[in-house]
């Protein structure tokens, strides 16, 4: 699969796209099964679904953000949360100066808990930003696509992210999620102790129960879930 967009100049020239989907991952270790790039390539296939079905400017992945909390298994790089604002608040700046002044954040990483305050202070002044996707996105995309597990319980390269890359990005899943299922429990100090206190693993969640079939339509119920996004951001018409 390819993580990037091909668009040409002429192309966003054409369409006159209003709002930009900018993609955020990490670069973490997702178990023994699935690699580092797995939030990455994840924000990048939901994103080019919603590319494919909305008239949006698609914007390239920040490919690295705050996965401080797996600091202790080897591979993960993170930087900091002031630089992850900082390079959001550069490429709004430049995405004004070419009239585009929406822009939708698809994240991949539940760690990146500064795009809240992205949002946040982006909207005062009225609807600019906004977070993709929610918490209840990813309830109902569960619902519909008939998964096992709850949001809490799969948190970490469990049934849903294995299964978006079984259907999308086969390629990039190993062996040896069948039988790495994992209850991390209620994980009270996972801000404080990482990771590692949770799980030997790396994984929290049940990758056993993933499938093709459920990650094709978890990222259906995903794309027709974005139109809300839009809505809000005052571009329905």
């Amino acid at each position: 699969m390819s993580l990037l967009t091909t668009a040409t100049s002429t192309d966003v020239q054409e369409h006159q796209p209003r709002v930009a989907v900018l993609p955020i991952g990490s670069f973490e270790q997702h178990g023994r099964y699935l690699p580092l790039i797995t939030d990455t390539a994840i924000a990048c296939i939901i994103s080019q679904e919603i590319a494919s079905t909305y008239p949006v400017h698609l914007l390239p992945p920040i490919t690295m953000s705050c996965s401080h909390e797996h600091a202790a298994f080897p591979g993960t790089v993170s930087i900091s949360a002031k630089t992850l604002y900082a390079v959001i608040d550069d490429i709004r700046a430049s995405l004004a100066r070419s009239d585009i002044h929406k822009l939708v954040i698809v994240n991949g990483h539940g760690g990146n808990y500064v795009l809240s305050n992205v949002a946040q202070e982006a909207n005062v002044d009225g609807p600019a930003v906004s977070l993709f996707p929610h918490g209840a996105d990813w309830d109902r995309a569960r619902d519909n696509a008939g998964l096992v597990s709850d949001r809490h319980a799969d948190m970490h390269a469990g049934e849903i992210e294995t299964s978006v890359l079984l259907h999308a990005a086969p390629e990039l899943v190993r062996d040896g999620f069948a039988d790495a299922d994992h209850d991390g429990g209620s994980r009270p100090f996972l801000l404080v102790q990482g990771m590692s206190a949770y799980t030997e693993s790396g994984v929290i969640g049940f990758p056993s129960h993933a499938t093709a079939h459920k990650g094709k339509a978890v990222l259906a119920s995903l794309a027709d879930s974005f139109a809300g996004h839009l809505e809000a951001l005052g571009l329905n018409d």
